[in-house]
């Protein structure tokens, strides 16, 4: 079903009132106002005139729209404006003037240019809340480098502790283009709530460097004070055992024993193996982790005894933490989700689409799932708001300004 927002809950939905315009493509900073959308603002997406955000052409595998657009634009407005045209640019300013959030991930620099860096804009308007978003922020060597995900995850590190013994690689999903959408979302919420005691905005630089650095804390830790370089161990981890994707009757499961406890559970309740639990190679995390092959091997011997949805039920009972190497559809038909209504309908230009719910649950009030705006899909309306006539809208289009 379609998730349906009344007017009612529209007023108890945490950021209802609130306008964002946002100068965004890609993820990082879509990613943040798809969230600021699904917590009720309203947010104004410009767009190039006739291409639009490049992450609208990445595929077309969701009913010929792409896929990274679908999951990080619901809930938004298009508007199509040529910025680099005076009367686009005029736009744009009286656009400003009615938001309280404005997001970009522009080009270092290209905010500026226009005349529309946060110093200019709140410069009269000390209310506004400005976030930059930027690949390696506002200064140092590599300011004005292209920071795609992959070279921010490769410049921090990042790959040299993921991966194979073998092979390093990359996250399977953008994480640094996420790492910095939540911060920046964050950084959004605390300037919102400082604005309302002080009646100040803010002026916010977000880096995805920055932000995955800071994902990169333990690492470095120990790095800087062991002088020990994580090694990549593919599912496994470098500070504790038995953690590994182990050998079942009828394919794999994973197993993560996070202490001692853990242990004994795994191998008393689940292995019977009793003798096994103040073993003196095996008792200790410590131990455990310097003899890791013998450590694999005895739990492997084990867990091969068992189909893997036994053993599943064994470990769960235990209380041995545990889970299975699901797939894709695995995960689109876990039954974590269907039980738990988890999925809506949103809208889009070519039909409805399945979604999942925003992660943040409230109680009082289901979080709205808009639909995905096609390109351009708000223009007239948004600059009929601002008091262009029909006939000053037709002139703007006829000269390329507006689309």
């Amino acid at each position: 079903m379609t998730s349906i927002v009344t007017s009612t809950a529209r007023r108890d939905l945490p950021l209802d009132g609130i306008t964002v315009v946002s100068f965004e493509q890609a993820v990082a900073a879509p990613i943040a106002t798809r969230h600021l959308a699904d917590l009720g603002a309203r947010v104004i997406k410009i767009e190039r005139v006739g291409e639009g955000d490049f992450a609208r052409n990445y595929d077309t595998a969701v009913h010929g729209l792409a896929s990274h657009f679908v999951w990080l634009n619901r809930g938004k407005e298009s508007v199509c404006v040529d910025m680099k045209s005076a009367e686009g640019l005029e736009v744009i300013r009286r656009l400003l003037d009615r938001a309280d959030v404005v997001v970009q991930n522009f080009a270092p620099g290209a905010m500026e240019r226009l005349g529309l860096g946060a110093d200019a804009l709140r410069r009269d308007r000390p209310e506004l809340i400005v976030v930059n978003m930027t690949g390696y922020g506002t200064a140092g060597p590599l300011q004005a480098r292209k920071a795609y995900d992959m070279l921010v995850q490769a410049e921090t590190g990042l790959c040299s502790i993921t991966g194979t013994p073998e092979t390093a690689t990359k996250t399977g999903i953008p994480a640094a283009d996420i790492a910095a959408g939540m911060y920046a979302l964050t950084a959004v919420q605390a300037a919102l709530f400082r604005r309302e005691r002080t009646g100040v905005g803010a002026a916010v630089d977000v880096s995805m460097f920055d932000a995955t650095v800071e994902w990169l804390g333990h690492p470095m830790y120990l790095q800087m004070y062991q002088d020990t370089q994580v090694e990549r161990m593919g599912l496994s981890h470098a500070s504790i055992a038995p953690y590994d994707a182990y050998p079942t009757v009828d394919g794999q499961i994973l197993i993560g024993v996070q202490n001692d406890r853990g242990w004994r559970a795994l191998v008393t309740e689940v292995f019977g193996r009793s003798d096994l639990a103040e073993h003196p190679k095996f008792a200790t995390n410590i131990l455990r982790v310097e003899h890791r092959p013998e450590t694999d091997q005895v739990v492997a011997e084990h867990t091969r005894r068992f189909d893997t949805e036994e053993l599943d039920k064994r470990l769960a009972a235990a209380g041995v933490p545990a889970a299975r190497l699901n797939g894709m559809r695995d995960l689109i038909d876990h039954p974590q989700l269907s039980e738990r209504a988890r999925w809506r309908e949103v809208d889009t230009a070519a039909g409805p689409v399945r979604a999942v719910l925003p992660p943040m649950t409230f109680t009082d009030v289901e979080l709205p799932m808009g639909p995905v705006p096609a390109l351009g899909e708000h223009t007239d309306a948004v600059l009929s708001e601002l008091g262009l006539t029909d006939t000053a809208i037709a002139g703007l289009r006829t000269g390329g300004a507006v689309g």
